[in-house]
């Protein structure tokens, strides 16, 4: 802009300034050819006089007169006869001159006594101007003045005037660029940032309001942005997905950290880079390239499963398009691993299920065979139904176990139903009950029972559900009874942490038995369904380790879950094992 100014000062001076000396060149010719022509005709009168007075001498005396004046400034003067023929001329031979008496300026003369006219001369190549006055004999002294004169004048000035239009030009130019600063200065002092508080010209008023209303505007438009970025960056930051968001050329725009944990690409901020480089599975690559799309396949949904890191990812790619054109991609990560590991249990399960279902439905069906044929000795049927009976017990039980850990994987523990309803339960007064259920197994394998618990069973409550509590002491004692040895011990103790210089108000419930123990290998694992060590453990047990369902710790495990408690299991793996449920206090 201030050049652009400059420029446009400088040029508007140097044109003034031309026209200027053109017009005064002009004026000044007018000027000076007026000032010829009344010289001329002045001139005319002073010489003809003379010439009347002194005769034709004294138009040789002025040829001759020694001025030194330079020719520009003198007049041709010709003397003519009446009849037109050439009498006298200053400036060329008289005899080699044509007749004169058809020159407008000589008629003139001799008709009205004077006459003037001006044209171009062929004789002396010039524009000149001719004064023809008639004298008293008749004759007509005509004086001639040449443009030359003028124009001469005026060349001896074109230095000069060439030398002031350079000053002013100059001048101009100098004070064009102080004015261009001074005018410049406050719209570059302006504050865009605060067009209100700006003092500069009137004219930029309008603009600088519009400037105010779009900052205002622009502002808003910001904040409202960083609120959504910062919202956005909230929801994708707590994310237990990831998320990848992927420009045209697969390059990462923005991600969070799980998509990071997940794919186990450290810690490095991905943004700009290709996202194969954070994976590389064909998998992946596959659905990155199907959602972008690939000559001649168009962008389409893709979906991906990944192993990484012993865990089981999901990917979902998504082409984001806008009016028909792909504008990049968008990925998001599941870690599908716990509901992978639930399905393979649900599948083992299911097999398990049916295996333990067909063991005892096929010893009820032989021996119910062997009854309904007469096969059997009417002494061995007493045994057979003995048989029938506990294969059908064990069925009973292993279907009840079924039921409840169904119950317990749909979430029944938080059922409204009357039998998962909550309550404040006495612990001392559950463990005697199941004491009670378990004491002719007890005594029939010659196995002892010590209670350790208050004086009071409302001593130690929890708030729980009566039903599962129930189950879940019933199965540790179950266990600690058929995996004793004979003649062995199971202690049960109840009460407050606090005593035992523990977390204060949590309140615990122990089981220890005197029997074979649990292999330290094996101590995870025996909380699985149908995981069972029987086989090693019957050897090692004097009176046998009765069948069992292997549910039984899986639903203590589910119990304590739902209440929040955690399992203590120890054992040396040779002799005893003591498993302890500590609840959260009321």
């Amino acid at each position: 802009m201030k050049r652009a100014i400059l420029v446009f000062a400088c040029a508007l001076a140097g044109f003034s300034i031309l026209l200027t000396a053109v017009l005064i060149h002009f004026a000044v010719y007018w000027s000076f050819s007026e000032h010829m022509e009344q010289a001329a005709a002045l001139e005319s009168r002073y010489i003809g006089r003379a010439v009347e007075r002194l005769g034709t001498g004294y138009l040789r005396s002025i040829e001759s007169d020694g001025s030194d004046e330079p020719d520009e400034r003198r007049f041709r003067v010709t003397l003519i006869s009446k009849t037109g023929t050439v009498l006298y001329d200053t400036d060329g031979d008289a005899a080699e001159m044509e007749n004169h008496l058809d020159r407008p300026e000589v008629r003139a003369a001799l008709e009205k006594g004077s006459g003037e006219s001006t044209r171009f001369s062929g004789t002396l190549r010039k524009r000149t101007y001719y004064r023809a006055m008639k004298l008293e004999d008749g004759s007509v002294l005509r004086v001639a003045g040449t443009t030359d004169s003028v124009f001469a004048s005026m060349l001896r000035l074109t230095p000069l005037t060439l030398a002031i239009a350079a000053a002013v030009f100059f001048a101009a130019m100098g004070i064009g660029a102080r004015v261009t600063r001074k005018i410049v200065a406050p719209i570059n002092r302006l504050n865009l940032e605060a067009p209100e508080d700006n003092v500069a010209y009137e004219e930029l008023d309008p603009l600088l309001f519009r400037v105010k209303r779009q900052n205002d505007r622009i502002a808003a438009q910001m904040r409202e942005l960083r609120q959504k970025e910062l919202e956005f960056s909230a929801i994708t930051a707590n994310m237990r997905e990831g998320l990848l968001v992927l420009d045209r050329e697969g390059c990462v725009l923005s991600c969070n950290q799980s998509a990071l944990t997940l794919l186990k690409a450290g810690s490095g901020d991905p943004r700009g880079r290709s996202v194969l480089t954070l994976r590389r599975d064909e998998a992946f690559r596959r659905a990155v390239e199907s959602a972008l799309g690939s000559e001649p396949k168009k962008p389409e949904r893709a979906e991906a499963s990944l192993q990484v890191g012993g865990r089981h990812l999901w990917v979902m790619a998504n082409p984001v398009m806008d009016e028909g054109e792909l504008q990049g991609a968008v990925l998001v990560l599941l870690d599908v691993t716990e509901r992978e590991d639930r399905e393979r249990l649900r599948r083992e399960f299911s097999a398990n299920v049916s295996h333990e279902l067909r063991t005892p439905l096929t010893a009820i069906s032989g021996y119910a065979e062997i009854l309904a044929n007469g096969v059997a000795k009417l002494e061995d049927a007493p045994r057979f139904a003995e048989r029938i009976y506990a294969e059908a017990q064990r069925l009973i039980a292993l279907v009840g176990d079924v039921m409840m850990l169904s119950r317990l994987d749909e979430g029944g523990g938080e059922s409204e139903s009357e039998e998962f309803k909550r309550e404040r339960v006495g612990l001392g007064e559950i463990v005697r009950s199941a004491v009670e259920s378990l004491g002719d197994l007890a005594r029939s394998r010659n196995i002892s029972v010590v209670l350790d618990l208050p004086g009071k069973d409302d001593e130690i409550t929890i708030t729980g559900i009566r039903t599962l509590l129930v189950e879940m002491a019933l199965n540790l004692l179950d266990n600690a009874v058929k995996y004793n040895v004979n003649g062995g011990e199971v202690r049960v103790s109840a009460g407050r942490t606090g005593a035992a210089g523990k977390t204060e108000n949590a309140v615990f419930l122990t089981v220890a038995d005197t029997g074979i123990g649990i292999p330290p290998e094996e101590q995870e694992r025996v909380f699985e369904r149908f995981y069972r060590v029987e086989k090693s453990r019957a050897e090692k047990s004097r009176n046998g380790a009765a069948q069992g369902t292997g549910l039984g710790l899986s639903i203590v495990r589910h119990g304590a879950l739902l209440h929040n408690a955690k399992i203590d299991l120890q054992s040396d793996g040779k002799s005893g094992t003591s498993i302890t449920l500590l609840f959260p206090g009321p």
